[in-house]
């Protein structure tokens, strides 16, 4: 009795294992379908090898997002500390991330210079840190707001840029820290101006404001002489900033500089 189930048995495993061969052959058969031409379309977004590979995440309209779930002002240490649990997530489970730092809605993670992650492709960097960290943020919400809903799911947008030597890493962090420290000092003074001075949010911008309007008078064409008139004009006055200027992050946010019509 026992011989004969053992051989039927032997018969089953022997038949299912030619159906998988089968199906398997079958497969690669179709995977070089004539339609497998599609995949040369596919941008090459490999990394520069040798190089420091920097994922930067940013809040989509984190303005509105905080407005919505009642955020203290000017910064609320609940979301502080949801954003650094969520970078250790990231960290935890992409391990080639030697460092990260973050400021208010944003967080840079920076991937080991000689990693081979996924063939240094950029599209999966950004794709993984950026689901990942959102992913966690949704998860770890309760924990920080007890108290506060979360009403809407939040969004994340994220961008690749890779850094050729250690001293321009360290320049774009210590630009990321610049930016952070100017944005605390604006932030805090703009809110102490309304709620400890009575400001509306536009008064305090205004306060704030560094435009000066100066307004004289000019001598018109020729063909108008002995006429005069008032022309207003906007002056700006020169503010420190700390922040790296060799890289293109400035010059993209300050585009005016270098406007031929400036």
């Amino acid at each position: 009795m026992w011989a004969a189930c053992k051989v039927k048995v032997h018969d089953y495993l022997a038949t299912t294992s030619i159906t998988l061969r089968r199906c398997l052959r079958l497969g690669a058969t179709m995977a070089k379908s004539k339609f497998e031409y599609v995949r040369d379309f596919e941008a090459d977004d490999t990394c520069l090898a040798h190089c420091w590979v920097v994922v930067r995440l940013d809040g989509r309209n984190f303005h509105r997002f905080a407005e919505k779930h009642n955020f203290a002002k000017p910064n609320d240490s609940r979301a502080l500390h949801l954003m650094t649990k969520c970078a250790q997530t990231v960290m935890e489970e992409l391990e080639d991330i030697v460092i990260a730092y973050g400021q208010s809605d944003e967080y840079s993670f920076v991937f080991k210079r000689k990693t081979n992650w996924f063939k240094r492709r950029a599209s999966k960097f950004m794709t993984h840190v950026a689901s990942q960290f959102a992913s966690s943020y949704v998860f770890y919400w309760r924990d920080y707001f007890e108290d506060q809903p979360l009403l809407y799911p939040p969004g994340f947008d994220g961008r690749v840029v890779v850094y050729p030597s250690n001293q321009t890493l360290k320049d774009y962090l210590s630009w990321r820290q610049a930016d952070c420290h100017i944005n605390n000092l604006y932030n805090t003074v703009f809110w102490a101006l309304i709620q400890q001075s009575g400001l509306t949010p536009v008064q305090a911008q205004g306060r704030l404001q560094v435009n000066e309007v100066m307004t004289k008078e000019i001598k018109l064409p020729t063909e108008m002489e002995g006429k005069k008139m008032a022309v207003t004009r906007t002056r700006t006055k020169p503010v420190p900033l700390h922040c790296d200027i060799i890289g293109d992050a400035f010059w993209k946010e300050h585009p005016d500089i270098l406007d031929e019509d400036s």
